[in-house]
């Protein structure tokens, strides 16, 4: 299993950062699509409906409408319109809403975990808000610069990726005090920890290496660990949804990994709360 998934990471990295930085802008749009559309097919195991395929008729038809209905052009996402900034500002809520639901777990189950149509509900404001912000930030000041908004997307990605590093090591080496165990029994605030001091680190040499600017460092401390935060959130969320809809994995699309959600459920958060606050605070 460990070799699977070492080699399937191998894999998959390169094949994201070239595609981040590479891409023409509409293909990305593609491609990011195309990978939400999968994330909203998988997120049907957790709805429980006697029907998946007549299940993902709607947040398909909510996917396509979204992508009629908001100009998706690298100029015009650019200049941050109402409509998508909106709706990764609804992610960013979610997200808010959603730690609550985590911490409370079990007891919160007894609102929402009989109800199929808030369970659709919540795999929409997960995925959306993601697919836009992503959209959002790759377009950033792409008048001037085509690899501006590329090199935003890869300090979340990094950010993302050294944070559940950080956590997985941590939390091996030191972790005693369980963060939410009707959750996710194996994670823990020294995990958390660690974390968030390897994000931080990470994150501030990026932020050199790459060229990308903030307000101050305050500003940037903010940013980094709130996003880190939403990460952690994005990844215990997601294991709530698949303890409630008793599966282990969201799909088998990855070689030890599992499906797409398995991968980009930290993502999933952590692109809406970082556009929301790059863009409202660090630009």
């Amino acid at each position: 299993m460990l070799k699977q998934r070492v080699l399937t990471a191998a894999l998959l990295v390169p094949l994201v950062v070239a595609g981040v930085f590479y891409l023409p802008f509409p293909a990305f749009v593609a491609a990011i699509a195309a990978v939400t559309l999968i994330g909203l097919w998988e997120w049907t195991q957790f709805v429980s409906a006697s029907s998946r395929l007549f299940t993902f008729i709607i947040p398909a038809a909510a996917l396509a409408l979204s992508l009629f209905s908001i100009p998706f052009s690298a100029m015009a996402l650019g200049h941050v319109t109402l409509p998508p900034f909106a709706l990764a500002a609804t992610g960013a809520a979610w997200w808010l809403f959603a730690t609550v639901l985590v911490l409370s777990y079990p007891r919160s189950g007894a609102y929402w975990t009989h109800s199929k149509l808030l369970r659709l509900l919540f795999g929409l404001v997960t995925l959306l808000p993601f697919m836009w912000s992503v959209l959002l930030l790759r377009a950033t000041d792409y008048q001037f610069s085509s690899f501006y908004g590329a090199k935003l997307v890869l300090l979340v990605f990094v950010l993302v990726w050294c944070a559940d590093s950080g956590a997985y090591f941590a939390g091996k080496k030191f972790g005693k005090h369980k963060m939410a165990p009707a959750v996710s029994p194996n994670k823990t605030l020294e995990g958390l920890l660690g974390g968030l001091t390897a994000a931080v680190a990470v994150t501030w040499l990026g932020t050199h290496l790459l060229n990308i600017h903030f307000a101050n460092v305050g500003v940037f401390l903010a940013v980094t660990v709130v996003t880190a935060l939403a990460s952690v959130l994005g990844d215990l969320a997601e294991s709530m949804f698949k303890r409630v809809a008793g599966v282990k994995d969201s799909g088998n699309l990855l070689p030890g990994h599992g499906g797409i959600l398995d991968r980009i459920d930290s993502l999933t958060a952590a692109f809406p709360v970082f556009t929301v606050l790059y863009f409202a605070f660090a630009n």
